[in-house]
């Protein structure tokens, strides 16, 4: 599903299309999306480490930084 996101530095407003899963611990964003539109990025006092769903320690890299951006949504705005 598509969803509008805008950068709380920059003002900027862009389009992104997501993926819903209700049994996640959080919202995430790809280093990919990161890099190409250009989020700021602020860095963790400490890295938080990621788990499959087995419990397994996941292939990629813990997560570093993390990005602040209000999501609009159907006429619903939050910041996260």
């Amino acid at each position: 599903m598509q969803i509008e996101v805008e950068k709380i530095d920059t003002h900027e407003g862009i389009s992104v299309k997501v993926l819903l899963n209700s049994r996640t611990t959080g919202l995430f964003i790809s280093k990919k999306c990161t890099e190409r539109e250009g989020f700021k990025l602020i860095k963790l006092e400490k890295p938080i480490l990621v788990r499959n769903v087995d419990g397994t320690g996941n292939s990629g890299d813990a997560i570093l930084h993390e990005v602040e951006v209000n999501v609009y949504f159907k006429g619903h705005v939050e910041r996260v």
